[in-house]
């Protein structure tokens, strides 16, 4: 098997790829991302590799997971790499739609304004998850890069697959 060559098939096909705008590229990633609302999010760190499906929100450009805990903090503590997937149910290759989003994630203090701001974000009572045993955690992830296939890329005129990275 040679790995390196089929690690390269999508470095190939980009060079002669026709790209979007950065700008209006966002745009379509926006409305992807917003249009769902359930996640893969990768974690590891040394052997350990963990992939967990979540619920998050998006909002001011970045990914908000609460979640009561779980394996995942165990690496998200000595790494804070992430990378989550979001994608369609595949129906066949005219239909693709799957994002994949590299990116940095931070914990926010539970009751901080961020926390509570996100809380207000999602209607949910503050005063009825205090009253829970443990706090919901909070996971902040800013994108560093999104990695883009969507059949409604080539409709536009543009490659089905499609790059942004943004700067850190």
């Amino acid at each position: 098997m040679d790995y390196q060559e089929a690690a390269s098939y999508w470095e190939k096909k980009d060079a002669c790829a026709r790209h979007m705008d950065s700008d209006s590229l966002l745009k379509e990633i926006e409305q992807f991302v917003l249009a769902h609302n359930t996640c893969a999010l990768a974690t590891g760190c040394r052997e350990f590799i963990r992939c967990t499906p979540i619920e998050y929100n998006y909002a001011r450009g970045k990914f908000w997971i609460l979640s009561e805990g779980g394996l995942k903090f165990s690496a998200l503590q000595e790494n804070s790499n992430v990378c989550l997937a979001i994608y369609d149910p595949y129906t066949g290759f005219d239909k693709l739609g799957g994002l994949q989003v590299t990116g940095t994630a931070a914990m926010i203090e539970p009751w901080s304004d961020a926390y509570m701001s996100l809380l207000d974000y999602r209607k949910l009572p503050a005063e009825s998850l205090r009253k829970l045993p443990n706090p919901l955690y909070l996971i902040c992830i800013t994108p560093t890069k999104f990695d883009f296939l969507w059949s409604g890329f080539k409709k536009l005129g543009y490659s089905t697959r499609q790059h942004l990275s943004l700067g850190k």
